[in-house]
């Protein structure tokens, strides 16, 4: 964990940040490792009351390492952790989908603090989160499309609780690039702030001067009221995933984006 994901715990808070600064903290196996064992590691914490996540350097989190696409071909060679999707590995969620719905099941409020860019992977990360600050400039995505895939960090199951059916059925198909100020209006971003690590932080130290009984009750109020059918969803998404992983056309996908041509599809 420590070369992919630090944490510092004070008064209550822990600041948790992607470390792969070089690589705009991209998704590796080693990220998807460290970011579960971090998990693991808060929900041990005594006197938790609070949760920042951010990401180092130029970007929160710049989606799937690029090395796990090119290794894809390999009939899902690039899915760190996971050959048989389907498989529950935490609860009702597989690895790589727990590396964005921990967020969700830590007894404590996290908030994002996003910047640069939060792309596939990276996004869903962030949804997991209870709270979101970005910057106007910050870049959003929800790129699996662009590769020939669904999201499938729990995107399906976060997404449709924060922007109406259509706004996510159309960012999913195009995997269109859109900035802070636009996930703010579409319901993804909680508040633009200058600072978001900053913003979240002070956020993060309110929040843990409050009874941490009643903080705790709220989110767990407050997951109940969205989790209807997330048990099936998670797992539609993972069985959607495994068709699509080294598949002609996911391969064409990959293929043609890392050749930088047009892709040609069969139908």
């Amino acid at each position: 964990m420590k070369d992919r994901v630090s944490i510092d715990f004070a008064d209550g808070v822990a600041d948790v940040r992607l470390i792969r600064a070089d690589k705009m903290n991209a998704l590796d196996p080693a990220m998807f490792e460290g970011i579960i064992e971090a998990g693991a590691e808060l929900a041990r914490m005594k006197g938790l009351r609070a949760v920042v996540l951010s990401g180092e350097g130029r970007a929160f989190c710049a989606g799937l390492d690029m090395g796990s696409f090119a290794a894809m071909k390999d009939n899902g060679a690039g899915v760190p952790g996971a050959r048989d999707l389907t498989v529950r590995t935490h609860g009702i969620a597989n690895r790589p989908q727990h590396c964005a719905w921990l967020w969700r099941d830590l007894p404590v409020p996290v908030i994002a603090a996003v910047h640069g860019v939060a792309f596939g992977g990276g996004f869903q990360i962030a949804l997991g989160a209870d709270i979101r600050y970005a910057t106007s400039d910050t870049r959003f995505s929800v790129m699996e499309i662009k590769w020939g895939l669904v999201p499938d960090l729990a995107g399906t199951q976060l997404m449709r609780h924060l922007a109406r059916e259509d706004i996510v059925r159309e960012l999913t198909y195009t995997g269109r690039v859109f900035d802070g100020t636009e996930a703010e209006r579409l319901g993804f971003v909680t508040r633009i702030v200058e600072d978001p690590r900053a913003s979240a932080l002070a956020t993060a130290r309110d929040i843990a001067g409050k009874s941490p009984d009643a903080v705790r009750a709220a989110k767990r109020l407050l997951n109940d009221a969205v989790a209807t059918d997330a048990k099936a969803g998670l797992l539609a998404e993972s069985v959607e995933q495994q068709k699509l992983i080294g598949s002609a056309n996911q391969i064409e996908a990959v293929m043609s984006n890392l050749q930088k041509r047009a892709a040609h599809y069969q139908d």
